[in-house]
């Protein structure tokens, strides 16, 4: 999205980071590759699947009637990263 975002930038006359700072999510392999490269949000990928797997996991193993399972739903928050380059 951001490389689409910056490809429009630049069509319109704008300038990354002169005019406008630009700022993507998950930190691809694109991001460092960019021109200019992409400041971005890292997230744990492999922290968020295993926490995901833990929790179906204990939902599976619980096996309450539907209608029956709490009302809120459980969050897990995991830590992220700003890993700022040039774009911003």
């Amino acid at each position: 999205m951001a490389a689409g975002a910056r490809q429009v930038l630049r069509e319109r006359g704008r300038s990354v980071p002169g005019d406008v700072a630009l700022v993507g999510f998950d930190d691809s392999v694109i991001a460092r590759h960019m021109d200019p490269p992409l400041t971005s949000v890292r997230q744990p990928i492999e922290e968020m699947g295993r926490e995901m797997a833990r929790v179906l996991l204990e939902e599976i193993a619980e096996r309450r009637p539907a209608g029956t399972r709490s009302v809120a739903p459980r969050q897990v928050v995991l830590p992220t990263e700003l890993v700022t380059r040039a774009s911003s």
